[in-house]
Parts: structure tokens; C-alpha cells; sequence
């Protein structure tokens, strides 16, 4: 990094909420935020933003007559774009750049489009135009009348993580000097949660196949019982689960970056890595995360590895997944003493609360990491093994990884 990057804002809605006061208490709670809902005639695990946002999505749906036939992961961003540049100062017609991706992008649309065409043999007129990926950033763009480069892209669930990548690399070129980033993400549709079905790495209800014997969590004994499966639908970093338990959540989350020291900023970017692993399967990563291995290490290239106070994981709640991460974690900041565990930072998730939500998940994953920093509280998995709390929370370590195996790590400091 030439220069730090200033994180002077941040603005999200998620089943967490939208305001960072209700955000952190949702945070500082251990009871997850996953409900069930039927799709296709099966009730399902799935993580929701609050009714009450959900009226905010309709009225401006309703505000403007060019707004009604846009899809859910655009009126989300446009949300969260203006709260993030009213809470940065940066105001309408400003010339910055914008970059906002999404994993799936418009798939409520997409489906709706399609079911229609396939009852009638027509499409609506705008049915291209509304569901390109494009029309993400392109639509926040003209909701704040900005003149400055509009970027979409999908890199799978470290879409947002990638979007700060790019953003990082406009700012210290001289291109911008400032920059709006983030994801968006409506995945809880049929067809979505259909084709995650497939995959064989989708929560089940009632998974008593995990429930052989009692657990120890938190140094309370659980007895082994429907409602206690029930509790954590999403076992995120849980190392002892026997079944794969990812859970879709909805989100956007945006953030407002600078260029150089910012008396305004929440944290600073200090480092950035990326790498893809070489996979054996579209949907595969390698044993011990080689890219996360390379990543986490070209983020952190300048930093004493016993600097990083916390990481925020991943961790998707599959076998694969959260396993691969955490071997690579060991082997990035293991490696120089006796005992693996004596370097290893803090380590938590936040999809065992608000679910995996793709493209906006490492966006959420930063959030998780400043409130943490802000609060100098550090947020733990209630299932997961005990760890060692520090007293500071200086430095965050964030990770992403999509299908594909392109991983990101940011590292995040207080000042």
C-alpha cells in the first residue's frame, strides 16, 4: 500500500438492521437471526432484512415511476448509497467513482421475467435493460447524479472484497480520490435456493445426524435435541459439525473510501491481498486454502503477524469451507512458534447469525470488523471453542472467498 485508504463511511441493510446502534446490539446478542420460510413448497432456512426495511424498499419503489420495475439488489444500494455518502459528507453531483457488485444480481427479476415468459411466450420491455449486472452501480450513479466511473462486477461471494481491490487501485493511481464500494445481494428466491440445494451444502432442519452425543459449548452441557439443532441453523465455524450448513441472507452494504489520513475515518485500509487457488471442481477449494494462504499474506506483508488482533472469516458453514480457512489461518500465523495456537488472532463469523450473503457478505464482514474495532469488544461464535479475548482491537484481518477460489483479504486498522 502506498498510501492508507480511509474508510469514512459505511451504511448496510441486513437482517442485523440499518442503523449501527441496533447492528451492534443485534451483534452483542448470541441468538441467530435465522428464521424459516416456505420456497417451492419446503420450508427452509433463511435469514431476512426486518419488515420495517422492507417497507422502506417499497416506498421507493413507489417514489419515482422509473423506480418501479427495478430489481430488489438495486433499491437496496440506492438505500445504502445515500446513507453512506450523507454519513461521508459527500454530497449529490459529486464526481466520485462507484463500484458495486453483486454475486447473483438481479435474480427476483430475472425469475419473475422468465416465469412470465414461459406462462405467456412474452417479456416485459424492460426486462433487459433491469436485470444486467450493470444496472447495479448504473442506477446508484444516477440516483446521486455522480459523474464519475460506474463499475459492476460478480467474483461470486468476494464481490464486494474485490470491489475494494479495485477502488484501492483507482485511488493511489491518481484516477479518483474518492470511492463508493460495496455489494448487494436479494438471494431468497425458488430457483436460487433450489440450485444451493443441489449443491448438498444447505442447512437441513432437524439434522440429528449431527446429534450423536451431548456438547459442551460456552462450558454448558446441551443435551442433544431437536430444539438445541434448531437454536444455530448455521453452524459458521464449527469445527466438530458433521454436515454442511450454509443459510442464504440478504444484504447491501456500501462503504465510502479516501485517499490519505481522514480526521472522519472509521478505520484504514493498511493492506490488501488476493490470489485464486488452483481447484480440482467449479466449486472447490484446496485442502488447506492455498489462496487464502497467499492472500492473507500479501495482505499482510508489512505487519507483524502478532499485530492482528482478530480475523473475520469466512466461513460459509460448510465442511469444506470453514475447515480449508482455518488450516490456512494456522498455516499463515503458526508458522513461526512451537505451538500453532500462540500467534493465532481472534477468530469469528457473522454468518452463523445473518447467513451467507454472497456478494455482499465481505461488505458485512468489514462492518463486523469496525464495530468490533469501535466497540473494542470482540464479537464470538457462541458454538465455537473458547478462545483467548484481547484486551485491544486494533487490527482486522477480513476474508472472502467465492466459487472459483478467488480470495481476498483486507486488513482494517484503527488509525
Amino acid at each position: 500500500m502506498k498510501q492508507k485508504i480511509a474508510i469514512t463511511s459505511l451504511a448496510s441493510i441486513s437482517p442485523l438492521g440499518n442503523n449501527p446502534d441496533a447492528i451492534w446490539q443485534n451483534y452483542l446478542s448470541n441468538k441467530t437471526l435465522i428464521s424459516t420460510k416456505e420456497f417451492s413448497g419446503k420450508n427452509q432456512f433463511v435469514a431476512e432484512i426486518p419488515s420495517e426495511i422492507r417497507s422502506e424498499i417499497e416506498v421507493l419503489r413507489k417514489s419515482e415511476i422509473k423506480y418501479k420495475a427495478l430489481d430488489e439488489t438495486v433499491l437496496l444500494s440506492i438505500l445504502v448509497s445515500r446513507q453512506a455518502i450523507k454519513n461521508a459528507g459527500w454530497k449529490t453531483g459529486d464526481n466520485f467513482g462507484i463500484n458495486i457488485g453483486s454475486s447473483r444480481g438481479a435474480t427476483q427479476l430475472f425469475e419473475k421475467h422468465h416465469k412470465e415468459f414461459l406462462e405467456t411466450g412474452k417479456t416485459a420491455t424492460l426486462t433487459s435493460p433491469t436485470t444486467t449486472l450493470g444496472n447495479i452501480s448504473s442506477w446508484v450513479a444516477h440516483d446521486l447524479k455522480n459523474n464519475g466511473p460506474e463499475i459492476s462486477h460478480s467474483i461470486t461471494c468476494s464481490t464486494a472484497l474485490h470491489a475494494v481491490l479495485n477502488a484501492v487501485a483507482w485511488l493511489q493511481s491518481g484516477m479518483a480520490n474518492k470511492f463508493l464500494v460495496g455489494g448487494s445481494e436479494a438471494p431468497l428466491t425458488d430457483f436460487t435456493i433450489a440450485q444451493i440445494n443441489a449443491l448438498k451444502i444447505y442447512s437441513k432442519a432437524l439434522r440429528q445426524a449431527q446429534c450423536d452425543n451431548s456438547k459442551s459449548i460456552n462450558n454448558n452441557v446441551y443435551e442433544c435435541h431437536a430444539e438445541f439443532v434448531e437454536a444455530y441453523p448455521c453452524r459458521a465455524f464449527d469445527l466438530t459439525k458433521t454436515k454442511n450448513t450454509m443459510v442464504l441472507g440478504e444484504a447491501a452494504a456500501v462503504a465510502c473510501l479516501e485517499i490519505g489520513e481522514n480526521k472522519n475515518a472509521l478505520a484504514y485500509i493498511e493492506g490488501i491481498g488476493y490470489a485464486t487457488d488452483d481447484i480440482e471442481h467449479n466449486i472447490s477449494i484446496s485442502e488447506e486454502a492455498n489462496c487464502f494462504q497467499k492472500s492473507m499474506k500479501m495482505a499482510l506483508q508489512n505487519t507483524n503477524l502478532s499485530d492482528v488482533d482478530a480475523i473475520v472469516m469466512h466461513a460459509p458453514g460448510t465442511l469444506k469451507g470453514d475447515s480449508s480457512e482455518y488450516k490456512a489461518i494456522i498455516k499463515v500465523f503458526g508458522t513461526s512458534t512451537s505451538s500453532a495456537q500462540a500467534q493465532i488472532p481472534m477468530l469469528t463469523t457473522n454468518k452463523w447469525k445473518v447467513g451467507h450473503t454472497f456478494g455482499a457478505s465481505g461488505m458485512l464482514n468489514i462492518e463486523m470488523a469496525i464495530l468490533m474495532m469501535q466497540h473494542n469488544q470482540f464479537i464470538e461464535v457462541p458454538f465455537a471453542e473458547k478462545q483467548t479475548i484481547r484486551k485491544q482491537i486494533n487490527k482486522v484481518l477480513i476474508n472472502a472467498v467465492g466459487f472459483g477460489g478467488n480470495a481476498v483479504s483486507v486488513l482494517l486498522c484503527k488509525e
